[in-house]
């Protein structure tokens, strides 16, 4: 028989996730003892050292390791059928990538772990960029919709064309401790033919959407018919929003900086093509030994 053909029948070990157990509330977790050959551990009591370092640093990095790394009990088969019970440690996700950054690098199946760990973490932070991505322009866009909509009503409170400037300039007055649209931008680093309103981040985005919608609704509610009075209502809602941002501890807008450009956020979610599992080339997770 060839060398080739022996590697053949050795059994390929069981990948990361095919470890993969749930508790009885829905939790998943993996076991040591079921991890430790899958990391190129041939014996416990050197695998257990890596747990305690992975253990250590779960510490310093601010995380309870009670919530990962938790003391267990395995029950294993013994000569002529006796079960003989064993320490072993039900472990986080969390747990097992720390393991992985602890463990013997020299190890090929440790390597590979650090990679397949550091994949997930990229791919999650991908995810994650993702969805700020689409919140921030949905929520542009909500915006626009909003902006739209004050300027109607500001027509209906006798606000005309060339007023609308100093309409909305009254707003952000407000809002702004006193800066307008210019003053904004040249607080904040933004070119002046830039609209503002593109380099606002989500939490901006929200405090203006609101402010937009609070005025519409009062000019409407109180019948304004004035462009005098629509100015004076548009600053004075904008400084009550300004004055709860105060109140509950948050950031003033003019003390936000600039956040990218909408556009390259939109350029950024067509060209994407974001993964939330893994490829089948990075789903082979641990290195069997057959490899």
């Amino acid at each position: 028989m060839s060398k080739h053909e022996n590697m053949s029948l050795v059994p390929a070990m069981p990948s990361f996730e095919s470890l993969k157990k749930l508790n009885e509330h829905g939790v998943e977790y993996w076991s040591a003892r079921d991890l430790q050959p899958c990391l190129g551990y041939s014996q416990w009591r050197y695998f257990e050292n890596a747990i305690k370092k992975a253990i250590e640093s779960c510490k310093q990095s601010g995380n309870d390791p009670a919530h990962h790394f938790a003391g267990a009990r395995k029950v294993i088969q013994a000569g002529k059928g006796a079960t003989q019970v064993i320490e072993d440690y039900h472990l986080s996700r969390f747990a097992c990538y720390l393991i992985a950054q602890n463990g013997d690098p020299r190890k090929p199946e440790i390597a590979q772990a650090q990679k397949y760990f550091a994949i997930q973490t990229r791919r999650q932070e991908i995810s994650d960029q993702m969805a700020a991505d689409l919140e921030r322009l949905e929520t542009r866009q909500q915006t626009t919709v909003e902006f739209k909509a004050l300027s109607g009503a500001a027509r209906e409170a006798g606000v005309q064309n060339k007023m609308f400037g100093m309409f909305h300039d009254a707003g952000y007055k407000g809002l702004y401790g006193g800066l307008g649209v210019d003053a904004i931008k040249a607080r904040k680093g933004i070119p002046p033919k830039e609209n503002l309103m593109d380099r606002m981040d989500t939490t901006e985005l929200i405090a203006n959407q609101f402010r937009m919608s609070q005025t519409r609704e009062k000019l409407k509610r109180e019948n304004i018919r004035n462009p005098r009075d629509a100015m004076e209502t548009h600053e004075m809602v904008g400084k009550k929003v300004r004055s709860v941002i105060e109140e509950i501890g948050g950031t003033l807008p003019e003390n936000i900086p600039p956040a990218e450009h909408i556009k390259s956020v939109k350029k950024r979610i067509k060209t994407s093509k974001p993964s939330l599992t893994l490829d089948h080339k990075d789903a082979k997770e641990l290195v069997s030994n057959s490899e």
